[in-house]
């Protein structure tokens, strides 16, 4: 991991890093206890079937090596020297068709099975369906460690995933998705509207948009 921050005099002040595959195993535990209690996880992966909290890890970590493999930018929040938040930001450029990841799809189905893996490919497909034109980063996998959730690191996490896809001008913005309503008023207090919904068995998992800054201040400099 990197440090994006000049001032790393106080430990116990939030510090944000770039994530580097030596974090791989911290961010996989971050984000498997932020997602196997998320409503569409428990869809997709089928948590009344034994075997719920294997699915959700090896997902995980097989979606983490995908984004490793193919470089794409990474960030977290330390605090006290322990990672409590991290973000993987897909590169507008690069779609990631799931369907073209043969190596990644035997992987996913010799650990969580052949109709897991469907299940999620076809919603993969659906939200890659909602992205808007021009292309935008998204947020594949995201979380705060649910021991230091309410804090405020949610935010700072999404000011840092602003200022890594601000770098990149090709990107119009930022799209994420959540079947937990709860958290769509955070979420639009930052800013971000809905670009649609897909129907997940009995709910709706929502897929919201947000313009960067960069675009912003573009926008704003335009002659009128």
């Amino acid at each position: 991991m990197s440090d994006d921050t000049d001032n790393q005099n106080n430990s116990e002040e939030p510090v944000i890093v770039r994530l580097d595959e030596t974090a791989r195993n911290e961010a996989q535990s971050i984000l498997y206890h932020a997602y196997r209690g998320e409503p569409t996880f428990q869809y997709l992966f089928d948590h009344r079937k034994p075997g719920y909290d294997q699915r959700v890890r090896a997902t995980v970590r097989e979606l983490i090596d995908l984004y490793f493999e193919h470089n794409h930018d990474a960030v977290g929040v330390m605090v006290d020297n322990s990672l409590v938040a991290v973000a993987f930001i897909g590169e507008p450029e690069v779609r990631m068709n799931l369907t073209e990841q043969l190596s990644w799809r035997i992987r996913m189905v010799l650990t969580t099975g052949f109709a897991s893996t469907r299940r999620y490919m076809d919603y993969h497909e659906q939200i890659r369906h909602l992205l808007p034109q021009p292309q935008a980063h998204q947020l594949p996998l995201m979380g705060v460690n649910p021991k230091y959730q309410n804090r405020g690191y949610g935010r700072l996490l999404l000011k840092a995933i602003e200022r890594v896809c601000a770098d990149n001008p090709r990107g119009s913005g930022i799209v994420l998705d959540t079947g937990n309503s709860r958290y769509l008023p955070f979420y639009e207090s930052e800013g971000f509207r809905s670009l649609g919904q897909i129907r997940l068995g009995d709910f709706e998992d929502h897929v919201l948009f947000r313009e960067t800054a960069a675009v912003n201040e573009a926008r704003a400099s335009e002659p009128g």
